[in-house]
C-alpha cells in the first residue's frame, strides 16, 4: 500500500485558535460565554435542588435548562432594576434618598421572589415546582454564590502572577 502525503485542506476558520491567548474576544463573545456559563451553572444548581430538596421538582433535564434560562433572564432584569434604583438614590446625594434607595433595593429583592414564582408557574405550569418563597430565596442565593465561585476560580486560573 502506497501512502500519499497528507495535505491540509482549507476549511472554515478555526473557532479555537492555537494561540488563543492572543485572540481577544469581542463584547458579543464575552456576553455569549457569560450567558452560556451561567445557564449551565444554574442548570446544575437547579438539578442539585431537585436531587436534594423535596419541594423542588422539574420534569426533565431539558425543562431544567429552560428554567435556568428563565432564571438568568429574570435575575439580570432584577439586578438591572436594583442597580438603577441604587444609582438614582446615590445621585440625589442626601441621606434621606440613600435610605429610600436602600429600602427600594430591599423591596425589589423581596418582591422579586414572587416574580420568579409567578413566571415559573406561568411559563412551566406543573412541569416545574420551585417550592415556596423561602426555597426560592435560598435558590437565588445559591445560584449567585455558585456563579461567583465559578467566576472567581476562572479569574484565579488566569492570574499569571501565580505561575
Amino acid at each position: 500500500m502506497v501512502s500519499s502525503p497528507t495535505r491540509s485542506v482549507p476549511g472554515p476558520t478555526d473557532p479555537w485558535p492555537v494561540d488563543a491567548a492572543s485572540a481577544r474576544p469581542n463584547r458579543r463573545q464575552r456576553v455569549f460565554a457569560e450567558w452560556l456559563a451561567d445557564v449551565l451553572i444554574y442548570t446544575a444548581v437547579l438539578n442539585l435542588f431537585v436531587e436534594f430538596h423535596g419541594d423542588v421538582a422539574i420534569d426533565s433535564f431539558v425543562i431544567s435548562m429552560l428554567a435556568a434560562l428563565m432564571l438568568k433572564v429574570l435575575l439580570v432584569a432584577i439586578a438591572t432594576v436594583k442597580k438603577g434604583v441604587w444609582k438614582w438614590a446615590q445621585a440625589k446625594g442626601s441621606r434621606r434618598y440613600t435610605i429610600a434607595g436602600a429600602l427600594g433595593v430591599w423591596l425589589i429583592l423581596f418582591l422579586s421572589k414572587f416574580l420568579i414564582l409567578g413566571a415559573e408557574d406561568l411559563i412551566f405550569g406543573d412541569s416545574v415546582e420551585l417550592g415556596g418563597f423561602v426555597v426560592v430565596m435560598f435558590l437565588a442565593a445559591s445560584l449567585t454564590i455558585a456563579r461567583e465561585l465559578i467566576q472567581r476560580t476562572y479569574l484565579w486560573l488566569g492570574d499569571t502572577s501565580r505561575n
